[in-house]
């Protein structure tokens, strides 16, 4: 795997792709370490703590460093609001951060848009994510109207520039010949033919097939107790929620380390 990713760790140009409702970024491989954290999931205090092991490990590293969000920065954990508020700050000096969308992050914004065709979202964490803005949803439930008057409060208590934030997430990045994504990508398709479905829920068959092109993919999405290798991909979703482990994966030189 090192020697994979000395090889492909080459120049590329800063590029924006088109063509799907969310951007891709594509940066050149300029950075003197990139920092990926995985899946969130509303774990305030295990951020911190992964960031203070980037601070750390950093302060013998010269030149540019970058942090890239994974994506679900929201649902089950129990600081989601908290979370938000972090990553739209400032990153930490001397860093540059890029956030990726995660699949829990778009139904967000599509329940606040259309809650009765994803109420399903609050089966999947949403309950947690509304109780960090103060926002009891059970009890709403069972009240008559239950899920528009839930729909209403959550639109009027949610910052706007929190779910502006959200909007604004791109589902793609790669930096010279790494890709970094919250899901996955279909198997041999080009870059830019990829969907923003299958970049944030994709499974199989990228799990047992890889990506089919010539590059790295890191991802989570998938949780499991540890860092997990496959064909041409690494998932870094150790279920942070569950586990109280937020995984960081550190890539330069061409050198690929777990912190």
């Amino acid at each position: 795997m090192r020697g994979l990713l000395r090889r492909l760790f080459g120049n590329g140009q800063t590029a924006a792709i088109e063509g799907r409702s969310r951007l891709s970024f594509e940066r050149e491989a300029e950075f003197a370490a990139i920092y990926a954290i995985g899946d969130v999931h509303g774990c305030r205090t295990e951020l911190l703590e992964a960031e203070a092991r980037i601070l750390r490990d950093a302060t013998g590293v010269d030149g540019k460093k970058l942090i890239v969000m994974l994506g679900d920065y929201i649902d089950r954990g129990p600081n989601s609001r908290q979370v938000l508020e972090h990553l739209i700050a400032p990153p930490p000096t001397g860093f540059e951060r890029i956030s990726l969308c995660g699949n829990h992050d778009e139904l967000f914004l599509r329940f606040l848009a259309d809650p009765t065709a994803h109420v399903s979202w609050l089966q999947l964490g949403g309950h947690s994510t509304l109780f960090s803005y103060g926002i009891d949803a059970s009890h709403i439930l069972d009240r008559p109207r239950g899920l528009e008057r839930l729909a209403e409060l959550a639109r009027q208590t949610v910052p706007s520039d929190q779910v502006d934030y959200l909007k604004s997430l791109p589902c793609l990045l790669t930096v010279g010949r790494i890709a970094f994504v919250h899901a996955g990508l279909r198997p041999g398709l080009p870059l830019e033919e990829q969907s923003d479905e299958d970049l944030m829920w994709i499974r199989e068959p990228f799990l047992s097939r890889g990506p089919e092109l010539p590059l790295v993919v890191v991802h989570g999405h998938t949780p499991a107790p540890q860092v997990t290798y496959g064909r041409g991909r690494i998932c870094i979703d150790t279920g942070a929620f569950a586990t109280g482990h937020l995984a960081v994966l550190k890539i330069s030189g061409g050198k690929i380390e777990e912190l």
